[in-house]
């Protein structure tokens, strides 16, 4: 309790040495934020020279030199669906097999080190969503899938040809069907459209719907699945330097949903 730890998470989970490695079942939440693939340079972080050694393991974890080490340890009786996977990805999406065969590792131990009751967050953007799903329908079982979570933001940008890129994805599972979820712990406002409508028709039924819900909930209502939370900006508090940091509204949200 209470621990922070520096390093990849894949050499924390298993420790270091036999005794410091996190037991089976025994974590109550995973959000895991890794990079994108998206080739950016992440080092703006990692700049101070006491953690000059960081900055290096971080580089090498997402490089090609790990990355057959990695993939012969997917190779056993219980991951062996996730091995055929990825060699087909090896074919058909090459520029994203490094980085998968690297996710699908440290996804599979979060899986064991997940509680019964436990719930696992992956947070990416549209170009590995669609793979890192396929992904956590095996580790997972696409029957313990929950929701696919849709960040909205705002942000200056103009592109000539497409649509403004402004959300990212949160895929949302759990190990069992018995995951936590505190409905009450994250209730927000209905709408002013909702509120009106429910006072010219006090008898009117929830968003929620449903019996015995005729009128809305007095705490608020429970957010759908695309939550409008503003990204960080340059003069916000909160910031901290690194490029890709999160608000801390996005993670109360899901620390309060799901522990």
């Amino acid at each position: 309790m209470n621990r922070l730890y520096l390093g990849d998470c894949l050499e924390i989970l298993r420790g270091r040495i036999p005794e410091e490695r996190i037991p089976d079942d025994s974590v109550d939440l995973i959000y895991i934020d890794p990079p994108f693939n998206s080739k950016r340079n992440y080092n703006i972080f990692f700049d101070d020279k006491e953690i000059k050694t960081q900055r290096i393991a971080f580089e090498d974890t997402w490089s090609l030199k790990n990355m057959q080490e990695s993939l012969s340890e997917l190779r056993t009786l219980r991951t062996e669906k996730i091995y055929k996977l990825l060699m087909i990805y090896s074919e058909v999406a090459p520029f994203a097999f490094p980085y998968l065969v690297m996710m699908a590792l440290r996804i599979s131990e979060l899986h064991r080190v997940l509680k019964e009751t436990g719930s696992f967050y992956l947070h990416c953007d549209p170009t590995m969503s669609h793979y890192l799903k396929t992904v956590c329908d095996l580790i997972f079982d696409r029957e313990n899938f929950k929701n696919e979570i849709v960040w909205c933001y705002t942000r200056p940008s103009s592109p000539k040809k497409q649509f403004p890129r402004t959300h990212d994805t949160v895929f949302l599972y759990s190990k069992t069907d018995r995951s936590v979820f505190n409905r009450d712990e994250i209730r927000i406002p209905y709408d002013e459209e909702t509120l009106a409508r429910s006072n010219r028709n006090p008898g009117i039924k929830s968003a929620m719907g449903g019996k015995g819900q005729d009128r809305l909930h007095p705490l608020g209502k429970i957010p759908e699945s695309w939550w409008s939370i503003p990204m960080l900006q340059g003069n916000s508090n909160e910031r901290m330097g690194y490029p890709t940091q999160k608000p801390k509204a996005l993670l109360e949200r899901i620390i309060k949903a799901s522990s």
